[in-house]
């Protein structure tokens, strides 16, 4: 192995919510005897990790935008992005950095030269510096403007209200017709709430703005058509990016059919409000098929959960063997207070590899989703492997009551385990095609390694030339 070139990755054995901030210059390393100022350097840092949610009207409790609304949480902002991958870190990007696979979309993290910028910044007394220095403010349009764009297609759930105060509520919303009269693939979905809290109303917490936490819902189709042809869609929640899918795998959306809302999880943000989702969908051209289906990897334990009181490093472990080749477009830990780590391991034959480790938080339930050329493409057989490690001790600020037995349940209280990552079913030739484009954008050589893609360097019949030794004719 240590002959390897390992590409991009590290070799080793053994899962959004935030959107992804406008682009920003990432803040360089000043020179060691260099005073850091929060006009050059601390500003071009927030815009690009904190203020897509630390701003008026957004998820995060309070606004980052100007010098005089963060030299309040100066110490707090050293604190909490020292965290790194620990529950607590800020931003809340918890991929550890010495494990499985290191590229993904949409990456919030902090280098380690950022981190180290603010604390000088922290520990020089936190100052402005020179005001010019300041990059110009981001435009974040309003609310009624989407990632993905001018959707093709809204369609909207029915009003809820959620008292000021109660207890968590689990519930069907029905069914809500789509309204199209032709069968089309969906290119990208994007979900919002909608409510009658004042845009200046913000909360001490997460969930401050917002009374919906999820929402779990999907596409299906009218009496007497074919139930394959429903859609799953992934699973909304607060603060949750938009899903773009791959552009030779949309999903069906089929004529007459309606959105299911099958499970809101509601619950109450200190004051009575009014509130309802809209599922806004960008459609591909009529015409478009797509080549590559949407495959269900999920993977999880659900039943036999057992989280003891006051007990720290306990694991649960999930399995599911890969029934087709399979890429694995994003890895979404799910955990529920207890959770403070997830691990996504590929067994095939004797190999076991570890493809991501992340810290888990359950004030920020994030998906992964990995770039084009380092999902994990496995073939069918392969045995997916998830372990979770839980923390029932005080130590978990998370946990209500470190007393307190628990099991597999919807509550917060209870227990949840699994990965709601998505991924896609290849063919045969689909799945030599892939690792074959792979290996010429990575310019991968003999002996390179490339985690996550076992057969990226084998050669398959299909793909060898052979020479008639009678006329040398391949």
């Amino acid at each position: 192995m240590s002959a390897m070139r390992v590409s991009g990755l590290l070799v080793a054995g053994v899962v959004g919510l935030l959107l992804m901030a406008p682009s920003a210059a990432s803040a360089q390393s000043a020179p060691a005897d260099a005073e850091v100022t929060f006009a050059r350097d601390i500003a071009p840092i927030l815009q690009q990790s904190c203020q897509q949610c630390h701003r008026p009207a957004s998820v995060a409790p309070m606004s980052l935008l100007t010098y005089a609304e963060v030299r309040p949480y100066a110490r707090a902002i050293k604190t909490r992005t020292a965290l790194r991958n620990q529950r607590g870190a800020m931003p809340p990007w918890f991929i550890e950095r010495d494990i499985g696979i290191q590229h993904y979309k949409n990456d919030i993290s902090l280098s380690e030269e950022e981190i180290e910028l603010i604390g000088r910044w922290v520990d020089a007394g936190a100052p402005l510096g020179d005001p010019s220095d300041m990059p110009p403010p981001i435009d974040f349009g309003d609310e009624n403007e989407w990632e993905i764009g001018e959707p093709d297609l809204i369609v909207e759930s029915p009003v809820v209200t959620v008292p000021a105060a109660g207890p968590d509520k689990w519930t069907n919303l029905g069914t809500v017709p789509i309204g199209l009269t032709e069968d089309r693939y969906v290119a990208a979905v994007e979900v919002k709430e909608f409510n009658d809290i004042p845009p200046d109303g913000t909360g001490d917490t997460v969930g401050g703005r917002y009374v919906f936490h999820h929402m779990t819902y999907g596409a299906v189709v009218p009496e007497g058509a074919d139930p394959a042809d429903a859609t799953r869609f992934p699973v909304h929640e607060v603060g949750r990016n938009a899903d773009i899918f791959p552009d030779n795998a949309g999903r069906l959306l089929k004529a007459g059919s309606s959105l299911e809302l099958e499970t809101a999880h509601l619950h109450s943000n200190g004051r009575e409000t009014k509130a309802h989702l809209k599922f806004a969908f960008k459609l591909h051209p009529k015409g478009y098929e797509p080549e590559i289906r949407h495959a269900r990897t999920l993977v999880g334990n659900g039943v036999d959960i057992d989280i003891k009181p006051n007990q720290t490093s306990q694991e649960l472990h999930a399995y599911r063997v890969l029934d087709e080749h399979t890429r694995i477009v994003s890895f979404e830990p799910h955990q529920h207070a207890p959770g403070t780590r997830m691990c996504l391991e590929a067994i095939w034959g004797h190999n076991i590899e570890t493809l991501s480790c992340v810290g888990y938080d359950h004030n920020w339930v994030k998906q992964y989703i990995f770039d084009d050329d380092y999902a994990p493409l496995l073939p069918k057989g392969t045995i997916v492997h998830i372990i979770g490690w839980l923390d029932t001790t005080a130590a978990n600020r998370n946990v209500a009551d470190p007393r307190n037995w628990s099991g597999g349940g919807r509550r917060s209280v209870a227990n949840m385990f699994i990965d709601l990552g998505e991924a896609l079913e290849l063919t045969d030739e689909q799945f030599e095609r892939e690792m074959a484009e792979r290996r010429e954008r990575l310019d991968l050589q003999p002996g390179d390694y490339l985690i996550g893609c076992p057969l990226c360097m084998a050669e398959f019949p299909s793909q060898q030339v052979y020479v008639d030794e009678g006329n040398d004719q391949p």
